[in-house]
């Protein structure tokens, strides 16, 4: 356990009483299920932005990429890359066409999304695609509270398992009441304090360290493989198929609804091109700052960190008055709730909207829409403790199942469907099916098959299922 004394915890607090008086207030904003899955559609390109960001980077960008790039340097870059030319390639071409057609459709969730798109008729397509959303977001649900439990572990000396607990009944809170407007408002607040934590910390310690030059240098010296791109940490160079995986990641954007939702939520079509500029800005910060702190902690710690995903935490502990730790610690939290808690909204929505009806016969009042919503939050949220509970799970690991469950399954479906008028329903359920089913086998077998990341086949896979059984349905 890494040592916090009481102004940290103290600081640390004060940031989670600032979460809950935000989830109050959107409480008090949220009338009608509308209101409680997307805020009315009245995000600001700023909110919009930043809430996107924020809710897609979750913990893993301050616990798993840190954790990644401590272990073994640049090599992590082109997770970085691939990842941006994904948040670019989302908002170009998802977000404004995206807008519009849910407005047109007036729907909230992609499955239901997926259902208007192709005339409002038939379970299957909703029903499968909902099941694979409930699926994939349990375990990336989970991989938040795994982080949680770490950092509550970390300050609070609480055991894990009590710390998963903790995390989870904060997040709960505050999206149960709240709705997205709760969501959308606390990711803003998180994402800038994200943004401030991730640089702030690394230039400390290159100051420490003389300047960037020295830095470099030193990192040098203790290995100059941790300094090439093209090298793991060995000094071994990365095949070709490492460097796809790597850059594959960037695919998962289009079919990740806690993303996709905020597109739906902006103002109006023509406010995206704004959101755009903000969102890459946002996220290029991010990845220099993530992968830098995880080479400022090479260079502080003489010794080897036994978890290295608390790099983060332990260059906090080492270089900060308690009162700014509190507040970079908060950081961490920030990214792991600004996740969770959209995550747990989507699947939320997913039940409440998309599946619930399909078994209620009668028409569903917007009240009692509202109230299945949030006790499904709860539901989600209890799953994903159980899945939760090794703690010596990887954040990283877990993501990256998750992140290429969602965007094989929906992603081909969703980005296809906007462009090509030809694309029929059978077309769609036959992508979402291959995509998640890719996933789940070749994640299985990907030491057997190249070591090649799960989502690229799945993409593929997907989007040909949908372009082959779409033309031989319009024949």
């Amino acid at each position: 356990m890494l040592a916090f004394n009481s102004a940290v915890i103290s600081t640390f607090l004060l940031y989670l009483l600032i979460i809950l008086g935000i989830g109050y207030y959107a409480w008090r904003r949220t009338q009608n299920a509308g209101d409680y899955f997307l805020g009315g559609r009245q995000l600001s390109p700023f909110v919009a932005a930043l809430s996107a960001g924020a809710s897609d980077m979750s913990g893993w960008v301050l616990l798993g990429l840190p954790g990644a790039a401590y272990l073994s340097g640049l090599d992590n870059l082109w997770i970085a890359l691939g990842l941006l030319l994904g948040v670019a390639a989302n908002w170009l071409f998802c977000a404004k066409p995206l807008r519009r057609a849910s407005e047109q459709l007036d729907v909230v969730t992609v499955p239901a999304y997926l259902q208007q798109r192709f005339g409002g008729t038939g379970v299957a397509l909703p029903s499968i695609a909902s099941v694979f959303i409930l699926l994939f977001f349990l375990f990336y649900v989970a991989a938040g509270l795994i982080g949680g439990g770490k950092l509550f572990e970390a300050v609070f000396g609480l055991d894990y398992y009590l710390a998963v607990l903790v995390g989870t009944g904060i997040v709960i809170l505050y999206t149960l009441f709240g709705g997205f407007l709760a969501v959308s408002w606390t990711d803003v607040f998180q994402g800038l304090l994200m943004s401030a934590a991730l640089l702030l910390v690394p230039v400390v310690v290159m100051q420490n360290s003389g300047g960037a030059e020295p830095f470099f240098a030193k990192l040098d010296a203790i290995n100059p493989a941790l300094l090439d791109p093209l090298t793991d940490k060995d000094g071994n160079a990365l095949s070709v198929i490492a460097i796809i995986s790597l850059l594959g990641w960037g695919l998962g954007y289009f079919g990740q609804p806690h993303i996709l939702a905020r597109f739906k939520a902006i103002k109006s079509a023509e406010q995206v091109g704004n959101a755009t500029i903000i969102a890459l800005a946002w996220t290029f910060f991010i990845f220099v700052g993530a992968i830098l702190i995880g080479l400022a902690g090479k260079v502080q710690f003489a010794s080897e960190l036994a978890d290295s995903e608390k790099v983060f935490m332990a260059l906090v502990n080492a270089l900060f008055h308690p009162l700014i730790a509190g507040i970079l610690l908060a950081a961490i939290l920030a990214a792991i709730m600004s996740t969770i808690d959209s995550q747990l909204l989507v699947c939320s929505s997913a039940l409440a909207e998309d599946l619930y009806p399909l078994i209620h016969k009668g028409e569903l009042s917007g009240e009692r829409r509202l109230q299945i919503g949030r006790y499904a939050v709860g539901a989600i949220a209890l799953l994903a403790v159980l899945l939760a509970m090794d703690k010596n799970s990887k954040v990283l690991d877990v993501v990256s199942y998750a992140w290429a469950g969602l965007g094989a399954s929906l992603g081909p479906a969703i980005l296809i469907s906007l462009y090509w008028q030809k694309m029929s329903r059978a077309g769609a359920l036959a992508g979402v099916i291959t995509g998640g089913l890719t996933v789940i086998i070749w994640a299985r077998y990907k030491t057997e098959l190249w070591g090649l990341y799960e989502l690229i086949p799945g993409f593929i896979l997907s989007a040909l299922a949908i372009v082959l059984v779409s033309r031989l349905g319009n024949k």
